[in-house]
């Protein structure tokens, strides 16, 4: 993939790649275009989107009759507010998935070194028992002074 490609314009060939079912496609508000829930409902027609709405974002015409799942989004918003939506949507689940690819990343490296499949997979292995073996041996305890 080169530098000039729009990520929102990759999720349906991602999306191809998943033999079975999912059923939440969470990203960030890169992806709040239209094409993206269009390639979800098309390839995964049960599946929660949950991208966050752009701040300029408005509701669809269709909105009072049949609102879609981002009009839903930006209901909520706009009743509750951005954090609300964030925790009941289950949004925050990506910044958990955010830290503890960080997490790999610092330990282990930003790079495969491996260039076939099985060996990558292999490799992957490796490197999430390594975390985890890591992760076992203890956590830090934090206390907050102010």
């Amino acid at each position: 993939m080169t530098d000039d490609v729009d990520d929102a314009s990759q999720v349906g060939a991602l999306l191809d790649q998943i033999d079975g079912s999912i059923a939440t496609f969470i990203g960030d508000g890169a992806y709040d275009q239209v094409s993206v829930y269009t390639d979800v409902a098309t390839r995964h027609p049960e599946a929660q989107v949950v991208v966050p709405p752009r701040s300029t974002a408005v509701l669809s015409s269709q909105s009072q009759s049949k609102p879609t799942q981002r009009d839903r989004h930006l209901q909520v918003i706009a009743t509750h507010g951005r954090m609300p939506w964030q925790k009941s949507s289950g949004y925050n689940t990506r910044a958990k998935v955010e830290a503890s690819i960080g997490r790999y990343k610092q330990v282990i490296g930003d790079g495969l070194r491996f260039r076939r499949d099985n060996s990558r997979m292999t490799e992957v292995a490796v490197a999430v028992t390594v975390i985890n073996r890591m992760l076992g041996l203890g956590r830090a305890s934090y206390i907050r002074a102010a």
